[in-house]
């Protein structure tokens, strides 16, 4: 009996153990094949799933470059300040979460509440409206209350959504001492100019992300932005770092100096916008240029608009009309027929032209003086602005000659500032030219060129013929530049073009205090449908100290309002105000006080 009844119970014994064994055997091979399927078929993703606990991408920022004049004064800097963004997925979360804790606590099943999502959001929406702190929030950042809300509530699934950029350090800490859920401050950087509407043009902007949309800002948005490093690494459960994957040292930015001077900047920002203002014109706009180096100390227009509050900056106000916008130059290149002549030896320095009776027919048109002055010297055509004086010094020149000149001074090409959106002009040397329309190219017509183009023309007189591009950033060298003219011709023209302030020249009220100037008035009648309208452009160009040139000055003033609208009445205070000062920034000894000293010698003797 007993043998009997122990068989069975030691089959039994050997079946368990085989079943047992089975088992693990099975969990084992399950196991292997999982870890080699993991680690041989497919082992990418297991990689992602590790890297996505464990991997961290650190960056290093850089901030933009900074923007100097050429003596180091700040036109543009990076200011720290915070952007609010919400995670609106967290806050959801945060909400359920407190709706369960307070469930909880009542004696609710909260478990059944958990499954009931009507419920949840229910509660969740009613814990959200009682928070006082979200009220707190919207006042603080100025949005209204339902925006925040729909930011927030609309969609709770997004995980990142800007709630305002770009706040001060005040405002984020006050948002910071709230502690609301889901509400995150992240640090950036915001470009400010510390001289507004004066340098708004030179300098353009910045949009909200800190890249450049206009101006030296975006023309050089390369160097200025530099390139943010980054380091890649693995922490370990508690946070600890433990390997470096890879690390890129960060490209730290350039910093930019300009040729500008921003005190000259100053000064003639308020000289334009005056002028602008007095005689109600629609626009002025003014250059400054170094023309022993072709820098350019002052580039300004008006209307402006303040880079740092772009509300108001219409599309019109923030154009650069300096470089963008085109005129017919008026008498102010007439100091280029004259040079025409002399360069071609058709005519002499004390050569007097026969301007009688006052005005002419060429090709069924007519050139004409306001009245007529008979016999006049290469000065007085100049001083009295005379069409007819300048018409019979071309019309001793070749034509194909005449408007080579034209391109030789840079009509019709970039000055070399390389700024965005400069226009090169309207100009057309390769036609066939009549001979009504090489007088009225003489002075000033059948052309258009932005006042850079103008400022390079005088920049070149005052160098004495030596041709040089513009530039907006300063230079440690002088270039060497290409010479156009004989020196002794433009010595010649330069001081003939001081007659222009004498009595009976077309600036004779204007005054440019302590220096003798030459310049050059213009007016000129503005392009209609079907000829010209009754819109003029006001144009005073030209060159200080005449006794050793240092500046070219070009100050434009288009479609001045009212019965005075020549070059010299409305341009011309503005170039006188421009140079004087300017001169006594740069410490350039007076003139014109000498020439009347010795003068003074002379008669004595």
């Amino acid at each position: 009996m007993n043998s009997r009844g122990k068989k069975p119970v030691t089959t039994l014994i050997t079946w368990r153990f085989m079943l047992v064994c089975t088992v693990v055997l099975l969990i084992f091979v399950t196991l292997v094949s999982r870890a080699a399927y993991l680690q041989v078929i497919e082992p990418d993703k297991a990689r992602s799933e590790s890297n996505k606990r464990t991997v961290r991408v650190e960056k290093l920022h850089v901030q933009r470059g900074m923007i100097f004049d050429r003596n180091g004064k700040e036109l543009a800097v990076s200011v720290p300040v915070v952007s609010v963004y919400a995670d609106p997925k967290a806050l959801n979360k945060s909400l359920v979460s407190k709706v369960l804790r307070q469930a909880r606590k009542n004696g609710e099943d909260y478990q059944t509440l958990a499954e009931n999502q009507s419920e949840l959001t229910k509660r969740s929406a009613i814990y959200y409206k009682n928070d006082l702190r979200w009220r707190e929030l919207a006042d603080v950042l100025r949005i209204e209350p339902k925006k925040i809300n729909s930011r927030l509530r609309d969609d709770e699934t997004r995980r990142f959504v800007y709630l305002k950029r770009q706040v001060t350090p005040a405002v984020a800490n006050y948002i910071g001492d709230l502690r609301l859920p889901g509400i995150h401050l992240l640090d950036e950087s915001k470009r400010y100019y510390p001289a507004g509407e004066i340098t708004a043009h030179v300098l353009g902007f910045t949009n909200i992300d800190g890249k450049g949309i206009e101006g030296i800002e975006k023309l050089y948005e390369k160097p200025l932005t530099g390139v943010e490093g980054r380091r890649t690494i693995r922490k370990d459960a508690q946070g600890r770092e433990v390997e470096v994957l890879d690390e890129r040292e960060r490209v730290e930015p350039e910093n930019i100096q300009l040729s500008i001077d921003q005190r000259i900047q100053t000064i003639a920002y308020k000289a334009v916008k005056s002028a602008v203002l007095t005689y109600k014109a629609t626009s002025g706009s003014a250059m400054v240029v170094d023309v022993k180096t072709g820098e350019v100390l002052a580039m300004v227009n008006s209307p402006s608009f303040n880079p740092n509050n772009m509300r108001n900056a219409s599309p019109h106000k923030r154009r650069n009309r300096a470089i963008t916008d085109l005129f017919e130059p008026g008498s102010t290149v007439k100091p280029l027929a004259i040079l025409a002549g002399l360069d071609y030896g058709s005519v002499k320095v004390d050569d007097t032209i026969d301007t009688y009776p006052g005005w002419m027919r060429l090709g069924g048109s007519l050139v004409q003086d306001t009245r007529n002055h008979g016999e006049m010297s290469l000065r007085e055509i100049l001083k009295y602005s005379s069409n007819m004086g300048v018409t019979k010094v071309t019309q001793t020149v070749p034509k194909d000659y005449f408007v080579g000149l034209f391109q030789k001074v840079g009509f019709g090409s970039d000055t070399g500032t390389g700024m965005v959106g400069e226009s090169s002009g309207l100009f057309y040397p390769n036609r066939r030219w009549s001979d009504h329309e090489i007088a009225a190219l003489s002075f000033g017509y059948n052309i258009a060129v932005s006042t850079a183009q103008m400022a390079r023309f005088y920049a070149m007189l005052g160098a004495g013929g030596i041709n040089r591009p513009l530039t907006v950033l300063k230079q440690e060298h002088a270039p060497e530049g290409e010479r156009v003219f004989q020196q002794k011709d433009v010595e010649a023209v330069v001081h003939m073009m001081e007659s222009v302030f004498e009595d009976g020249g077309t600036a004779r009220n204007v005054n440019v205090d302590g220096y003798r100037a030459a310049g050059k008035t213009g007016t000129s009648k503005k392009a209609a449908a079907g000829g010209y309208g009754d819109e003029y452009v006001g144009y005073f160009a030209g060159v200080a100290p005449a006794s050793n040139p240092r500046l070219a000055v070009v100050v434009m003033i288009n479609e001045p309002g009212g019965d005075v609208y020549s070059g010299g009445a409305t341009a011309g205070p503005a170039f006188a105000e421009i140079v004087s000062n300017a001169l006594r920034i740069l410490n350039v000894a007076p003139d014109k006080d000498a020439v009347a000293y010795m003068k003074g010698k002379d008669n004595d003797a």
